[in-house]
């Protein structure tokens, strides 16, 4: 991966780790930034050493010496963005999700499909080792013909406040069990009923439960409540449950992976996605830059997640969003 050259579009909370992602990243350079806010611009810059900075995209994307551009923004302007890069000739690694409407989602692949590029959206959690796990038992029979499945992820109630008021948490927190669920499947899902509960008075409510079916007759139960006070001993309370006709398999990634007791309390800080090892950050997050980067420099198109794979989950949660907002059942083609 000698001489692969990187820009990070996006320098909030989450672009800072991708930026440090990419510094762990052996032959690959950050070169370039761009954000709106020329202040954290600035800030980020200077933390990793990086000169050329842009307060717009379009200047970014204009440089030919960038190979590949992380996206790292709003999911709003995902779809202008990554089709820009991709008509700029730049390898993109769009963050998810991957847009906010199913219409966007099909322009964005139409785009990857035209282009002499790649494009691979960032679904982290198919770089944890343990769904790796997971994936590689179900594949390998080892719990027979899958039946059932049974999800939850919650997060803090301090990231309400920011989040719930941009963005329906259906779309942020469910999108990943959703293609989690549909991998470990390899079906689709034909019809999905919601419900939510609205806790505080922001934009979006607080919590919502899913019930999908697949077109294999399996079934799903899942449930996200950002209401984790700040007293809890982890982060993010993720768990899942694949039950087959002869087995199952669980996978966990809250208490018990590491605790820490000390005078503050009790903690389980993160192992999985985003730990910094050596100053950079690895985890699966590292894992799927480092994929990414490796499929870059040697040509190789990208399976882990295709365009088409991470299209399918977006239309999966819209389809919830809309059974939420009507109380109904929605069917998918």
């Amino acid at each position: 991966m000698a001489g692969l050259k990187a820009g990070v579009i996006g320098v909030g909370w989450f672009g800072e780790i991708h930026c440090s992602a990419i510094a762990g990243v052996p032959g690959m350079e950050l070169v370039a930034l761009a954000d709106r806010d020329e202040t954290r611009l600035a800030e980020v810059a200077q933390q990793f050493g990086v000169t050329s900075v842009y307060s717009d995209y379009r200047d970014l994307l204009a440089d030919p010496a960038i190979d590949l551009v992380h996206i790292v923004t709003r999911w709003d302007s995902h779809a202008e963005i990554a089709i820009a890069a991709l008509k700029a000739g730049k390898h993109v690694l769009l963050e998810k999700p991957m847009a906010p409407t199913v219409a966007e989602c099909a322009e964005i692949c139409a785009a990857a499909k035209a282009a002499d590029s790649y494009l691979m959206v960032g679904h982290v959690c198919r770089f944890n080792p343990r769904c790796i796990a997971a994936k590689r038992e179900i594949d390998g029979g080892g719990i027979g013909r899958i039946v059932s499945l049974n999800g939850r992820r919650n997060v803090p109630a301090a990231w309400a406040e920011n989040a719930l008021n941009k963005v329906n948490p259906i779309s942020d927190t469910a999108i990943h069990d959703t293609n989690l669920m549909l991998w470990f499947t390899g079906a689709r899902v034909t019809s999905v009923y919601a419900q939510t509960v609205r806790v505080n008075d922001y934009v979006y409510p607080d919590l919502f439960q899913l019930i999908y079916r697949f077109d294999n007759g399996a079934t799903a139960i899942y449930e996200s409540a950002w209401l984790l006070p700040d007293s809890a001993p982890f982060m993010i309370d993720e768990r899942m449950s694949i039950f087959g006709s002869t087995g199952f398999v669980q996978v966990q990634d809250t208490f018990p992976n590491l605790g820490l007791c000390n005078a503050d309390g009790f903690t389980s800080p993160d192992t999985t996605y985003w730990p910094r090892i050596g100053g950079v950050t690895g985890g699966a997050l590292g894992e799927e830059v480092m994929y990414f980067a490796n499929c870059v420099a040697n040509g190789i198109t990208p399976s882990v997640i295709t365009p088409e794979q991470s299209m399918a989950a977006m239309e999966t949660v819209l389809a919830a969003q809309q059974s939420a907002e009507s109380g109904e059942i929605v069917r998918l083609g």
